[in-house]
């Protein structure tokens, strides 16, 4: 993985738990992710004019990209509705990399070197050990930890879905601003008939979440397709979940949670394993 790859992905980490954070620190869950779900089709409605559209070869992928990423954002409003941020976000965000590995390896004929596949289950065993020592809420919010496991699986689809979509079409920008604007335009329709009177709330307190959370989601995810299309899927995954160390920060700083030894060196282990994927080519 170049350099550049590698600072892109660690850039779109960092975006994407402030996203997240946002959603969570919202008094009212779905309104906070109605915001950030129709603020991505926001940029997206303007860069649709100035890159291609998805190909006809990448249709199936961005039909199973619309499927997983309304799955994650339902799934993810629930677990976040019930769950604790430092139980639900690691599990959701662990299990991703583990099953786009797992598949890519045995279904995709993806081949990685030893040292990314050691790299990689470093980063998941940090994240998903960060669930783990909170222990007062992980084995007692089960259904929390379910629909957050629930989650990772939607994430592992839209992972592999999207990146083999973005390869197949012209424009990786273009693919994903079309995307955006459909999975959009769907999850309003969405909200519309099960929370009747969410969408005009939205637009009367919650415009700046809109704007900064949709762009924040939006770009952080635009520049994982891009890496997508230059690094292994797996890869980059794995990497863009060490944004599990800009969530304990935030979850620390900001909603006041607890800080132990425990946490402290499961996020050491994940930043660990990103390091081994970005030099461990000088291993060899």
């Amino acid at each position: 993985m170049s350099l550049t790859v590698f600072l892109v992905v660690i850039s779109a980490a960092l975006l994407h738990a402030v996203w997240n954070a946002a959603v969570k620190g919202s008094d009212d869950k779905v309104l906070g992710m109605t915001a950030v779900m129709i603020g991505q089709a926001l940029p997206a409605s303007v860069l649709i004019w100035f890159f291609a559209w998805p190909s006809y070869e990448s249709m199936p992928w961005f039909i199973a990209g619309i499927v997983f990423h309304m799955g994650y954002q339902l799934f993810l409003m629930s677990a976040y509705k019930i769950g604790d941020f430092t139980q639900v976000y690691p599990i959701a965000r662990g299990t991703g990399p583990l099953v786009v590995t797992i598949v890519s390896i045995v279904f995709l004929g993806v081949e990685l070197a030893p040292t990314e596949l050691v790299a990689i289950a470093m980063i998941v065993l940090g994240i998903i050990s960060l669930s783990i020592v909170r222990q007062s809420d992980g084995l007692r919010n089960p259904k929390a930890a379910m629909m957050a496991l629930c989650t990772g699986c939607c994430i592992a689809g839209y992972s592999l879905s999207d990146g083999l979509g973005a390869r197949a079409s012209i424009s990786a920008v273009g693919y994903m601003s079309v995307l955006m604007l459909v999975d959009g335009i769907l999850f309003a329709i969405y909200i519309r008939v099960v929370a009747p009177g969410i969408l005009s709330k939205m637009l009367q307190v919650a415009k700046f979440r809109m704007i900064g959370g949709g762009f924040s989601a939006f770009t952080a995810y635009l520049m994982v397709v891009w890496a997508f299309t230059q690094a292994p899927i797996p890869l980059v995954t794995a990497l863009r979940e060490t944004s599990i160390i800009f969530a304990v920060l935030i979850g620390v700083f900001i909603f006041r949670e607890r800080l132990n030894l425990a946490k402290v060196l499961s996020v050491m282990l994940s930043l660990a394993g990103a390091a081994l994927l970005r030099f461990g080519k000088f291993l060899g």
